[in-house]
C-alpha cells in the first residue's frame, strides 16, 4: 500500500501510546527503516514500546519456539535411556522426578541394567562407592517394613529402585494396606524384578495381592527363604506352587486365614522344596489330609517346626506325622475339633516322634488322659510340655505321663480345670521338673492332704502360679516343704495369699531367691517384705510388688539395708511416698538398673534429688500416673538422667 500523504495507524495485535507513521519519501532518512520497496516506517526515538495486551501467534510460530522436553519421548525411549544408567544413586535421582518415570524404572529387571559396553567399563569405577552403602545391613541385605496407610505401590517401587544399588532388599514385611491405593500385583511385581536379592517376604492382609504377584516373586525372586502368607483372599494354591516351583531354598512356610489355599500346593511344596523345615498353617478351610499327609510324607527328612492350627484335620493327620515326622523337634496343635482319643494315642505309639523337644497342644477335645500317656511313651526326649483348655486331662493323665516320662523339664498347664492339687504334688514326686507353671487353673483348692509328702523334687527351680484363687496357705506349705530348691518364684494375681501362708514357702527355699514376683497380692503386708530381704537379701535380682496396696516406704527401707544385687525392682501402685525414694537413695550397696513408681501418688516434686542419685545406675524409671510429679520435674530429670529411660 501507498501512502502520499502522512498517515497515524496502529499496529495489528499491539496496542499503546508510542505512534507509528509510515510516509513516502521523508526527508529524515536517518531515522527510516526500510520494510519494503514501498513503505518506511519512523518512529520516535523517545519512547520504547510498551505491551499492555497479549501477544497472538499462529500456531506455526508456537511450534517453533516451543522447547523440546525428554517427556516427550516414548516410554521405549525413556526405559532405554534408564537401563544404561551407571548407578544406583542416577536411578534413585530420576525416579524422584516423576510417577512415570518411577513406573518405568521399577519396570527394569535388575539384571538387565548396565547392558551397553560403555556402562559396564564405567560400573566398577564410578559407583563402586554408593552401592556398598548399607551392604553390612542385616548381613549383607536391606529390611524394609510398610504398614496401613504407607503401604502402596508407590512406595513398593520406590523400594525396588531405591534398594537396588544398595546392597539389595534381603528382607520386606507389608502389614495391612492402604484402604485407596492400596498394594496390588503391581507393587509386588516391582519388588521381584528390581529384588532378586529377597530373600523373607510377609504380607499380612494385602486383599488386592493375587497369584499373579506370587507368579512374578518366583519367577524372579529364586533365593527366597521364608514366606509368610496372613489374610490374602486373593492368593490359591496356583500361586503357592509357582512358589514351591522355583523357589528352591525356601526353608520357612507361614499360611493363615488364605481361604484359597488347600491340598494341591501343600503337596507341592513337600515334593519340591527340599529344605523346608519350618511349616505353620492357620485357619485354612481348604487343607485337610491329604494335603498334610503328603507334606509331611514328602519332607519327613528336614521338616522340624509344625504348627497346626484350626484346620479340618482327622486322625489320620495325626497318625501319619507320629509316622513320619522322625525330623520334628517342635510341635504345635490347636483347636483341632475333628481329633480324636484316637488320633493322638496313635501319634504317640506310632514311636516317630522320638526328636520331639517342644510339645504344644491348645483346645483339643482329643487330649485326653489315655492319649497322654501314649504321648508320654512316644516322645522319649520331650524337654517342654504346655496344655492349654484341655478340659479332659485330670490328676490321672499326669499322674501316667509322669511315670512314663522321665526327660520333662517345663511343663506349663492352663486351664485345665479338671488337674488338682493332688495331681500337681503326685507330678512333682515322679517327675523331674526344673519349671512348673500353673495359669488359670481352676481345679486347685487350699486343702490339705492326709497322705504323707513323699520325697522332695530338688530339680524344681522355677514356680510360677498365676490367677489360681485356689492356690493359698496349705498349698504353698505343701510346694515350700517338696521344692526346697526354688530360685525363681511367680506368685501374682493370688490376691488370697497372707504373709503368713507366704512365709513357710520363703523359710524352706534353702538356696536363695533371685526372682520373685507377688504382683496383685493385695493382703501382703511389709513384714512379708522384711522377712524376704532378710532370708534372701543376698541373692535377690528382682521384686515386683505391684498392686500390694499395703507395702509402704518400711519395706523400701528393708530392700535398701539388705539386697545387694537387686537391679529390678517394681513398687507400682503401693503407699510409697517420698521418704521411701530417698531411703533407695541412700543405700550404697544398692545398683538398681530398673524401678517403677508408676501409680504411686505419694510420690513428689520432693523426690526428683533422690531420683537423680538413684538415676546414676538406673536405665529405665517410670513415674507415670505419679500426679504429684509436676512436668517440668520431669523435664529437669530427663535432662539430667540422659542414660535413662524415663517413663511419664
Amino acid at each position: 500500500m501507498l501512502y502520499t500523504e502522512t498517515t497515524y495507524c496502529r499496529s495489528t495485535g499491539i496496542s499503546g501510546d508510542d505512534e507509528f507513521f509510515i510516509r513516502k519519501n521523508s526527508i529524515e532518512l536517518g531515522r527510516l527503516c526500510s520494510i519494503s520497496s514501498q513503505a518506511d516506517v519512523y518512529w520516535p526515538p523517545h519512547k520504547r514500546v510498551r505491551i499492555s495486551a497479549p501477544f497472538l501467534f499462529r500456531e506455526t510460530d508456537f511450534e517453533q519456539n516451543k522447547q523440546p522436553s525428554i517427556n516427550d519421548l516414548p516410554g521405549e525411549c525413556i526405559f532405554e535411556i534408564f537401563k544404561r544408567l551407571p548407578s544406583g544413586r542416577e536411578r534413585s535421582l530420576c525416579a524422584c522426578v516423576s510417577k512415570r518415570w518411577l513406573r518405568l524404572l521399577s519396570s527394569i529387571r535388575k539384571g538387565e541394567y548396565g547392558s551397553s559396553k560403555v556402562v559396564k567399563e564405567n560400573i566398577d569405577s564410578v559407583s563402586y562407592a554408593i552401592e556398598t552403602i548399607s551392604s553390612n545391613e542385616n548381613g549383607g541385605y536391606l529390611t524394609r517394613c510398610l504398614e496401613g496407610k504407607k503401604a502402596t505401590d508407590v512406595r513398593l517401587a520406590a523400594v525396588a529402585v531405591g534398594t537396588s544399588g544398595r546392597g539389595g532388599l534381603g528382607k520386606l514385611s507389608i502389614r495391612g494396606s492402604n484402604s485407596s491405593c492400596g498394594v496390588t500385583n503391581f507393587g509386588l511385581s516391582s519388588i521381584a524384578r528390581g529384588c532378586p536379592s529377597l530373600k523373607s517376604l510377609s504380607l499380612w492382609n494385602v486383599p488386592h495381592v493375587g497369584d499373579v504377584g506370587l507368579y512374578e516373586i518366583a519367577k524372579e525372586c529364586h533365593l527366597l527363604e521364608k514366606l509368610d502368607l496372613c489374610q490374602c483372599p486373593a492368593v490359591s494354591s496356583k500361586g503357592l506352587i509357582a512358589i514351591a516351583e522355583n523357589c528352591l531354598n525356601l526353608t520357612a512356610l507361614s499360611i493363615e486365614s488364605c481361604p484359597k489355599i488347600g491340598n494341591e500346593s501343600l503337596q507341592a511344596v513337600g515334593k519340591l522344596c527340599p529344605k523346608l523345615q519350618s511349616i505353620s498353617i492357620k485357619d485354612c478351610p481348604l487343607v485337610g489330609d491329604h494335603g498334610v499327609s503328603s507334606l509331611f510324607s514328602l519332607a519327613s527328612s528336614v521338616l522340624s517346626k509344625v504348627k497346626l492350627e484350626g484346620l479340618k484335620i482327622s486322625d489320620f493327620s495325626l497318625s501319619v506325622i507320629g509316622y513320619y515326622g522322625k525330623s520334628v523337634t517342635n510341635l504345635m496343635l490347636s483347636g483341632l475339633r475333628n481329633v480324636s482319643e484316637k488320633g493322638f494315642w496313635v501319634m504317640g505309639n506310632a514311636q516317630g516322634l522320638q526328636k520331639l523337644v517342644s510339645l504344644m497342644i491348645t483346645s483339643c477335645r482329643g487330649l485326653t488322659d489315655v492319649s497322654l500317656e501314649a504321648m508320654g511313651k512316644g516322645c522319649a526326649n520331650l524337654k517342654q510340655m504346655c496344655l492349654r483348655s484341655c478340659r479332659f486331662v485330670s490328676d490321672d493323665g499326669l499322674l501316667a505321663f509322669s511315670k512314663s516320662q522321665g526327660s520333662l523339664e517345663c511343663l506349663q498347664l492352663e486351664e485345665c480345670n479338671k488337674v488338682t492339687q493332688s495331681g500337681i504334688i503326685g507330678f512333682l514326686s515322679n517327675c523331674g521338673l526344673k519349671s512348673l507353671a500353673l495359669v488359670k487353673c481352676m481345679g486347685i483348692r487350699d486343702v490339705s492332704l492326709d497322705t504323707p509328702l513323699s520325697s522332695p523334687c530338688n530339680s524344681l527351680k522355677s514356680l510360677s502360679v498365676k490367677n489360681c484363687p485356689g492356690f493359698g496357705t496349705a498349698s504353698l506349705a505343701m510346694v515350700g516343704n517338696l521344692c526346697p530348691q526354688l530360685q525363681h518364684v511367680d506368685l501374682s494375681g493370688l490376691y488370697g495369699i497372707t504373709d503368713a501362708g507366704l512365709l513357710p514357702l520363703l523359710e524352706s527355699c534353702r538356696e536363695g531367691l533371685a526372682k520373685v514376683n507377688l504382683s496383685g497380692c493385695l493382703n501382703l503386708t511389709d513384714e512379708i517384705v522384711l522377712a524376704l530381704t532378710r532370708l534372701h537379701g543376698g541373692t535377690l535380682e528382682l521384686l515386683n510388688l505391684d498392686g500390694c496396696r499395703r507395702i509402704t516406704d518400711a519395706s523400701l527401707v528393708a530392700v535398701a539395708d539388705n539386697c545387694v544385687f537387686l537391679s529390678d525392682l517394681d513398687v507400682s501402685r503401693c503407699a510409697i511416698s517420698d521418704s521411701g525414694v530417698a531411703a533407695l537413695s541412700h543405700a550404697e550397696q544398692l545398683n538398681l538398673q530398673v524401678v517403677s513408681f508408676s501409680g504411686c501418688l505419694g510420690v513428689s516434686n520432693k523426690s526428683m534429688p533422690f531420683l537423680k542419685q538413684l538415676g546414676k545406675t538406673l536405665v529405665g524409671l517410670n513415674l507415670q500416673h505419679c500426679n504429684s510429679i509436676s512436668a517440668r520435674t520431669v523435664e529437669l530429670l530427663v535432662e539430667s538422667l540422659w542414660r535413662c529411660d524415663i517413663l511419664f
